[in-house]
């Protein structure tokens, strides 16, 4: 039990627990607040056997949180008219690779396991951001391509069990990456072939004819979970659930409509879309709610707000929305069938201002440098080639670059939690002046595709904004851009 927790009875699992078809590596609190009810949905409206096996590939917090329970674990939806919870059994078990990585292949080599879904974050994937290519350089890919009986990343388990179902005549499973990623499944492919090629010539020819690696778009906001969450459910239900997570009301999950012989659970009976392409929905998404997030992530935590909800309650951050997505954004949007985008960038405003979600700007400005690429510098990169310079943009990409350098406003030291993040600040570190700065950290070619980085109007405006926060502050900065 954690210290200071209410002492209540640990939740149980009072279900049959589900017999297992899918296979999830990344079992977050974003991964339980969305696949899990999902599938739960699913399974309570037209049944089957589509029970999920979770795999953590680092840590054993989620097993050791879940084991006790059986599995199950509470989702508080958090509405502006208060807390909502419901207890979840979608998951059966939960392994950590790290203890029993035989274990996790032998799982994944299962016939009855028709599905491998991913949340396991940028970078799970080992891939170099700015060019989607497979890190070999990696030090869990080089182990990996040296051992692949005891793989340690994702790639790498793919790979192995794969293997395992084609020498066993097994059909492959499909498999399914539910990051916030621009073409997700073409990634996914991509980095799981690139393996492949580099281990085994003939493997990587089945794969690239028989795996399926569908793309998808998801879409909820999930905070991460405190003590005080805990206790908070811990008084509300009269049990401790140490895995419960919050999540708004709002849920989409937009998934392309291709999986090993149709296998697959019908997610459309519980509000899902299976379309022939997500990529204008995908595009829609990173752009309008994860572009955003992240402009107000950085900017926001400079100018000393906790949340996001903290953040747009400022009239200077919810008109920087506004401008973005009028201005830079939305005019690099080809609109998803069925979609408005100026009511969806007004939902997503409304999304923001929920008090209840308490969606810390420090967690989401973490992996910045695997983000930013995605979210921002195609954005940016679609606006110079049409002849706009989105000086909104560069802030937001200037607020990283300050936000990277470890020290915020007051001179405090900001823990900033990325890959790159020691490299980053020593670059920062090494430079005197905006405009060092600004140039030190444009050369990150993992970050910042080199026509981009070469890019006069781009460097320009990032340095100019870069100023503005120095001498300005964040919120003046805002302010003055926001109009």
């Amino acid at each position: 039990m954690v210290a200071g927790l209410p002492v209540k009875p640990r939740l149980t699992r009072r279900t049959p627990v589900p017999v297992t078809g899918i296979v999830h590596l990344g079992p977050g609190a974003f991964f339980r607040a969305f696949n899990a009810i999902y599938t739960a949905d699913v399974m309570a409206k037209v049944g089957g056997d589509w029970g999920i096996l979770a795999v953590s590939l680092k840590s054993p917090t989620a097993r050791d949180q879940l084991a006790p329970q059986g599995g199950v674990f509470t989702a508080v939806e958090m509405g502006a008219d208060g807390a909502i919870p419901r207890v979840v059994g979608s998951i059966a078990k939960v392994l950590v690779a790290p203890e029993d990585p035989e274990a996790v292949v032998a799982a994944m080599a299962d016939p009855a396991v028709k599905v491998v879904s991913l949340t396991i974050t940028e970078k799970g994937y080992c891939h170099n951001p700015a060019t989607g290519r497979l890190n070999l350089a990696h030090p869990d890919i080089m182990h990996d391509l040296a051992d692949l009986a005891q793989p340690h990343s994702a790639p790498g388990f793919l790979v192995a069990a794969l293997a395992r179902r084609r020498a066993a005549g097994i059909a492959p499973f499909t498999v399914l990456s539910c990051d916030n990623l621009p073409s997700n499944g073409v990634l996914a492919r991509g980095i799981v072939l690139d393996f492949a090629r580099a281990h085994d010539g003939d493997l990587a020819t089945w794969i690239e004819a028989e795996v399926r690696f569908p793309a998808t778009m998801v879409d909820r906001i999930t905070p991460a979970t405190t003590d005080a969450d805990v206790a908070r459910l811990a008084d509300a239900e009269g049990y401790t659930d140490l895995a419960c997570v919050q999540h708004e009301p709002f849920r989409q999950w937009v998934i392309e409509d291709d999986f090993t012989d149709g296998a697959r659970p019908d997610w459309s009976e519980a509000g899902a879309q299976f379309v022939a392409s997500v990529e204008a929905h995908e595009t829609m998404k990173l752009r309008c709610l994860n572009g955003t997030h992240s402009a107000l992530a950085y900017l926001g935590y400079l100018a000393g707000y906790e949340t996001i909800s903290d953040t747009v309650a400022d009239p200077a951050f919810a008109a920087l929305c506004g401008k973005l997505w009028q201005d830079e954004i939305v005019p690099t949007v080809p609109p998803p069938e069925g979609e408005d985008l100026s009511a969806y960038c007004t939902a997503l405003l409304g999304r923001y201002r929920n008090p209840s979600i308490r969606h810390r700007t420090w967690q989401i400005a973490m992996d910045g440098s695997q983000k930013l690429p995605q979210r921002c510098l195609g954005t940016l990169a679609d606006n110079l080639a049409d002849g706009r310079v989105p000086k909104g943009l560069c802030l937001v990409v200037a607020a990283w670059m300050r936000y990277v350098g470890g020290v915020d406003e007051a001179g405090n030291v900001i823990d900033v939690r990325d890959p790159l993040a020691a490299r980053l600040k020593a670059l920062s570190d090494a430079a005197e002046g905006s405009g060092a700065k600004v140039a030190a950290l444009l050369s990150v070619d993992e970050v910042f595709p080199p026509t981009l980085a070469a890019d006069a109007r781009f460097r320009d405006a990032v340095t100019a904004a870069y100023e503005a926060l120095v001498s300005e502050g964040a919120r003046g900065t805002v302010a003055r851009y926001a109009g």
